[in-house]
C-alpha cells in the first residue's frame, strides 16, 4: 500500500530543501555552545581495553575508507590515548552491503541510566495517531 504525498507537501519540501542534509558533509550538528552531549559513566566500573584483532584485508580497506570519510567531515577525530578501546564489527546485510559498527556493549554497562529516557514507542504512537505527518 503506497502513501500519497500531497503536492502542497512536495512544494514545501522543495522550498526548504536547503535545510536537509543530503550528504554526511551537510550534517553540521548543534553548536557545542548551545548543547553538548555527554555520556555519564559509573566511575566504579573500570575502563575496558578490548584486545585488537586483525580484520580480513578486504574489510580493513572498507573500514579505512569509512574512517577517512568520517574524519574528513569532522564526525570523528584522532585521539592519542583512548580511555576505552572497543572493537569494530563488520555486519553483512541481506543485500550484501557491509555495515561498520562499533561494539558498545561493554561501554553501555558502565553508562549511568538516563532518568529522562526516551518514551516507549507505544506512547509515541498513541500521541501521534491521527496526524498526517510526524517529524523529529
Amino acid at each position: 500500500m503506497g502513501t500519497v504525498i500531497s503536492s502542497e507537501l512536495i512544494e514545501l519540501l522543495k522550498e526548504f530543501k536547503d535545510i536537509f542534509a543530503w550528504a554526511y558533509k551537510d550534517l553540521k550538528g548543534i553548536p557545542p555552545k548551545i548543547v553538548q552531549h555527554q555520556i555519564e559513566l559509573d566511575m566504579l566500573i573500570p575502563h575496558v581495553h578490548q584486545v585488537k584483532y586483525w580484520l580480513n584485508p578486504n574489510y580493513a580497506t572498507i573500514v579505512k575508507q569509512n574512517i577517512d570519510k568520517l574524519s574528513a567531515i569532522g564526525f570523528i577525530k584522532h585521539v592519542e590515548e583512548a580511555t576505552w578501546l572497543l572493537p569494530i564489527v563488520i555486519v553483512s546485510k541481506k543485500n550484501g552491503k557491509l555495515i561498520i559498527c562499533v561494539d558498545f556493549r561493554k561501554l553501555s554497562v558502565a553508562t549511568k541510566k538516563d532518568p529522562y529516557s526516551l518514551p516507549f514507542i507505544n506512547e509515541v504512537i498513541n500521541i501521534i495517531v491521527g496526524y498526517e505527518v510526524y517529524t523529529f
